[in-house]
């Protein structure tokens, strides 16, 4: 009998493996230790960010670029990868539209097949000006039109790719159950006296759009329950506007910290878990707070009002959410912690997610 030849998988637009920080290189990460035994996987990774480059990684061959993954140059890192996949594979995964500019001019020289995760509605953040904006609501365009099956990660964006261009897309959100419960160390308690007392917790990217201006000034007015807030304060003048601003409140706890053990232990211990974003789709940092069974208070969007089936406590304003800090009920708090904790062994576990996207795979 003869080897069976795998399909070539070629991972276009995240930073890279392995996986340092943000829900495309976690679910890179998984993708790769799950399906390298079915197929032939390839990862292109910003050179930029990695010190050591490593040629392997879980079965797959890593490839590097000389450009950063994110930003701007994000759209000429993922169309030197598209490039250099012309000839070396059988799809492309994209995810991602930054790079989708030029799949109207890769899909003329592409035999194989393109796959394209269009993540949340980029254009739609408040961080980019009227050109960024119109530039990347084109490159939506493409990805959905050029593309041969498009992956929309919650049901209203999926509805959305159906109302705006017409055209059906894969329903397949992230998993929340690579992340597992840490007690609390020595080191952290000494480190994070804030521990030992009741806190809520927000672990985001700090942008305008996921609405850490509103947490912060609710918990300035609600003193009577710590908030630690994880996140990259220093990358940009927002965050260290609010750091500036907020750094006198004797309650308020705003850390860079990306060590994923101690983010554990801050999630496995915290009282109710803050979701602030407004502009994506299924957000990996909500299913993974679901995922620990926290009860959670999140902005009243579609997008999240679907990923926690409206079980969930929702808030449009700071007043909004000071109102449902001040009438916290501890039965009530369980009730959605559990509801939580059954909707993400429902739909987002890493088993789950895999198996569409290998079926997708076999599909196209």
């Amino acid at each position: 009998m003869g080897k069976t030849i795998k399909k070539r998988v070629n991972i276009i637009g995240t930073v890279g493996l392995p996986p340092r920080y943000g829900g495309f290189e976690t679910l890179t990460d998984n993708l790769v230790e799950h399906l390298s035994k079915d197929f032939d996987i390839t990862v292109f990774c910003s050179s930029k960010f990695y010190k050591e480059k490593l040629k392997e990684y879980k079965g797959a061959k890593l490839e590097y670029i000389l450009l950063n993954a994110n930003g701007i140059e994000s759209v000429a890192y993922d169309f030197l990868s598209m490039v250099k996949s012309l000839n070396k594979s059988d799809i492309m995964l994209v995810l991602g539209v930054s790079g989708c500019i030029a799949l109207p001019i890769i899909k003329r020289f592409y035999k194989g097949k393109i796959v394209v995760n269009i993540d949340g509605l980029e254009w739609k953040r408040s961080k980019w000006n009227f050109l960024a904006r119109s530039f990347l609501k084109l490159s939506e365009k493409f990805a959905v039109n050029y593309s041969d099956a498009v992956i929309s990660d919650n049901k209203a964006i999926q509805e959305y790719v159906k109302k705006e261009y017409g055209k059906n897309s894969y329903l397949i959100a992230y998993g929340g159950d690579h992340l597992k419960k840490e007690e609390l160390t020595k080191e952290s308690l000494e480190r994070f006296p804030f521990l030992k007392e009741e806190y809520a917790l927000t672990v985001c990217r700090i942008e305008p759009e996921n609405n850490i201006h509103l947490i912060l000034e609710a918990f300035r007015k609600y003193k009577n329950m710590n908030y630690v807030i994880a996140g990259n304060f220093d990358l940009n003048e927002y965050g260290q506007e609010l750091k500036k601003k907020y750094k006198n409140e004797k309650n308020i706890f705003m850390l860079n910290i990306y060590d994923r053990k101690i983010l554990n232990q801050f999630r496995s211990h915290c009282k109710i878990y803050v979701h602030g974003h407004s502009a994506g789709g299924t957000n990996p940092s909500l299913v993974e707070a679901m995922n620990f069974g926290l009860p959670v208070i999140a902005y009243d969007v579609v997008f999240n009002r679907e990923t926690t089936k409206n079980k969930a406590k929702y808030f449009k304003s700071a007043d909004e959410l000071v109102d449902i800090l001040e009438n916290l009920d501890p039965s009530e708090l369980e009730k959605i912690g559990k509801e939580m904790f059954n909707i993400a062994k429902e739909e987002y576990t890493w088993a789950k997610i895999i198996n569409k996207y290998k079926n997708l795979f076999n599909e196209v």
